[in-house]
């Protein structure tokens, strides 16, 4: 098949690997994938936004630079238009982002086939973070981009409920969660043999996440465990000076902002791999990491993870809304390697059989596709 995949994303982070990680898997799947997106996205380094866009933040008030994501709609709409006519595709794979309305403009305008990824609400979660001004606007224009898609690919079905109580009819949905490629993590190596047993995060590190509990925990329960932070965040510098305080720093370990290609190797050493706590429509893919490397995985018991995980099956799960839930989840791990290697064993299987892959999901996708052509 031959497939544009038309993003707006600027930043090389979470949003970045799903971009290319699902493009590679299409094109190893023998599909022909040009990428429309912005010039500046190459131009980020790792982990940050490019010159251009941080400039254009800084400078202009909240409003009009929301007025300059619209305007960025003209150049982009074009681009796509032209890549569409030259090459003559198949389908428009679109990962939806707020204010753009590209491929819906391309979709209504032509008749094009719009396939519509969305991982969240977005106008309300930048409303709730103090980042939107113009609220009505937004949440207007990104429930008329749901509806101009032909098919909308929600990454759970928990989100997949709220695009359908905006007016996207429900068989217009296919849900596909995030995934991982599995060749970028070998077999599990052998556990440490002093007793040590070794807690991990992947992620970009929020005070809601929870880890000062985990610290904490530390200190109060097993002289045997450490944690290994893989990442970079705000509250990073308050989680070194509560370790140091509680004289962990010894078994406290942060290792900053790594690149992608160094996860597989630093998640393979966790013994119990921590979801502190995760939005309630998010398919988070630091869990596919885990699920991938074996771990064995404490996570919060709502359903939005449990269209993922079983507690008890492929990871232990524990009531979020409850204080030190998590540390106790994380404490009977501690305890009980057989658990431990059950879980991590039952999770990877579980990841195989499940298909949870980006090469899976690029069989869902255009085989999707396929379906919908021979209509």
């Amino acid at each position: 098949m031959r497939i544009l995949y038309s993003h707006r994303i600027n930043s090389h982070d979470g949003q970045g690997v799903h971009v290319e990680e699902l493009v590679r898997a299409l094109r190893e799947a023998g599909h022909e994938v040009r990428v429309v997106g912005p010039s500046f996205y190459e131009q980020a380094g790792f982990g940050g936004e490019s010159r251009m866009v941080a400039l254009v933040r800084r400078l202009l008030p909240g409003f009009l630079s929301e007025f300059a994501e619209l305007a960025y709609n003209i150049p982009a709409y074009r681009r796509l238009k032209a890549a569409w006519r030259a090459e003559q595709t198949d389908f428009v794979y679109e990962r939806c982002n707020l204010y753009f309305l590209a491929g819906a403009w391309l979709a209504r305008r032509h008749g094009v086939r719009m396939f519509l990824e969305v991982n969240s609400p977005l106008a309300d979660e930048r409303e709730k973070h103090g980042g939107l001004r113009l609220a009505g606007l937004a949440r207007r224009l990104e429930r008329w981009t749901w509806r101009s898609a032909e098919r909308v690919l929600p990454v759970t079905h928990v989100l997949a409920d709220i695009l359908v109580s905006h007016g996207v009819e429900r068989d217009r949905i296919c849900v596909v969660p995030n995934g991982i490629d599995l060749a970028r993590f070998p077999p599990r190596p052998p556990p440490a043999t002093d007793g040590s047993v070794s807690l991990g995060f992947v992620g970009f590190v929020r005070a809601w996440h929870g880890l000062d509990g985990v610290i904490e925990g530390m200190a109060n329960g097993s002289a045997t465990s450490r944690l290994v932070v893989v990442g970079d965040g705000p509250v990073i510098p308050d989680l070194v000076a509560l370790a140091a305080r509680l004289g962990l720093s010894d078994r406290v370990q942060f290792t900053g902002l790594v690149q992608p290609a160094q996860v597989p190797a630093l998640v393979s050493g966790f013994d119990i791999a921590l979801q502190p706590s995760a939005t309630p429509y998010a398919s988070p893919l630091k869990i596919f990491d885990y699920m991938a490397a074996g771990c064995a995985i404490a996570a919060p018991d709502q359903p939005n993870i449990r269209e993922i995980l079983a507690d008890g099956q492929t990871a232990l799960l524990f009531d979020p809304r409850l204080p030190g839930a998590m540390w106790g989840a994380v404490e009977r791990l501690i305890g009980d390697a057989d658990l431990r290697h059950r879980l991590g064993d039952a999770a990877r299987k579980e990841l195989e059989a499940k298909g949870y892959t980006w090469a899976g999901n690029a069989n869902r996708v255009t085989a999707l596709a396929a379906r919908l052509h021979s209509i």
